[in-house]
């Protein structure tokens, strides 16, 4: 079905403007039956945080900004779904153009700026999906004009405590001015504090849901050392590394390269993969991580397990792999644990995180 759907669709969409492209493509996902996909080989199973995977393969955050389609996601056989960036109140984000696609660099560069319907018709949306199950994360920021930013993350969790799978905390995106100076020391730790002190009041009532920070590709060193050391004193649950990087590397040929805003896709596989693989050696098994960044095949995938990802989520690859590459993924992970006689995933994380260095 999948295969079907990508040989018609995929050029009809490449052919059109890329943020219409995007939105139709969640019209489809929204408005017509998806037949179930096969069941997982239970080899791909985990759990993480807590939560239950059927496989490790996830949407991330970016696509389904207002929690449109995490159900269609899951049909898809994505084994989780991250909805969002969610902002309290309403927010437009930046001006048009802001979606471009990098044909001979199989990448994406975005300038949305957080763009959603707000956390009230979020919540309505997810109200109407929450006895289905499945894993659907909820990635929460804050509004561009906001006067205490750690207050909208604040919201986030109180707004979604009974809906969400688990957290994002993004303070990541390139996209809103001033919103990475979140990743500073002191600013992280106050912005935890916050943020886990209500996941913990809320879970007086509720189950307690796990929350994870999603960093920066482009961070020093030094810098790494900070966010982690504050990550482990705070008690996250989590890391997801990476965002998308306002670097561009010198290999980029596409003439939309220059845009600004951030980049993702296969350009951002080496240097978000170096990311998590420091990660991983600084965090020391305390929490589990999400790798991100250029997954495009079952390579890529099985590259990041072996840098120190539990699960993966993936996105721009599928603007040029169509939707079929979420079960070519699986498969292929199924082949490579089998093939080294390894029982599941958790035996691969970090067993390569050394050669990233």
């Amino acid at each position: 079905m999948t295969g079907l759907f990508d040989s018609l669709a995929l050029p009809l969409l490449h052919g059109m403007d890329a943020e219409r492209a995007h939105n139709l493509t969640l019209f489809a996902l929204s408005t017509f039956p998806l037949p179930p996909a096969p069941d997982d080989d239970p080899i791909l199973a985990q759990n993480v945080f807590g939560l239950d995977f059927p496989n490790p393969v996830g949407m991330a955050a970016g696509f389904d900004k207002e929690a449109k389609v995490p159900d269609a996601l899951l049909k898809l056989g994505f084994g989780f779904a991250e909805v969002g960036t969610l902002t309290p109140r309403p927010q437009a984000g930046n001006e048009k153009p802001r979606l471009f696609r990098l044909h001979e660099d199989r990448g994406v560069i975005n300038r949305f700026g957080f763009n959603n319907a707000g956390h009230e018709k979020a919540r309505e949306k997810l109200l109407r999906r929450a006895s289905r199950g499945g894993v659907v994360g909820v990635n929460i920021g804050a509004n561009k004009d906001s006067t205490d930013r750690a207050a909208d993350y604040v919201a986030g969790v109180k707004n979604f405590a009974d809906l969400a799978s688990y957290f994002t905390v993004n303070i990541s995106s390139p996209n809103t001015p001033g919103l990475r100076d979140l990743q500073q020391a002191d600013a992280l730790d106050d912005l935890l504090a916050r943020v886990l002190a209500a996941r913990d009041e809320a879970a007086e009532d509720l189950p307690r849901r796990p929350v994870l920070l999603k960093i920066a590709p482009d961070l020093t060193l030094a810098d790494l050392d900070d966010v982690v050391r504050v990550a482990r004193e705070r008690g996250v649950d989590g890391m997801i590394v990476s965002n998308t990087t306002l670097a561009r590397p010198d290999s980029l040929r596409d003439e939309l390269s220059n845009e600004t805003g951030g980049l993702s896709g296969a350009p951002l596989f080496a240097l978000s993969t170096q990311m998590l693989a420091q990660t991983f050696l600084r965090v020391e098994n305390q929490f589990p991580l999400i790798g991100v960044g250029g997954v495009d095949s079952p390579e890529a995938a099985w590259a990041k397990i072996k840098a120190g990802a539990s699960l993966i989520q993936l996105y721009s690859a599928l603007v040029y792999e169509g939707l079929g590459l979420v079960a070519r993924i699986k498969q292929g992970l199924v082949e490579h644990l089998r093939s080294r006689a390894l029982s599941g995933i958790g035996q691969a994380i970090g067993s390569g995180a050394k050669d990233w260095l």
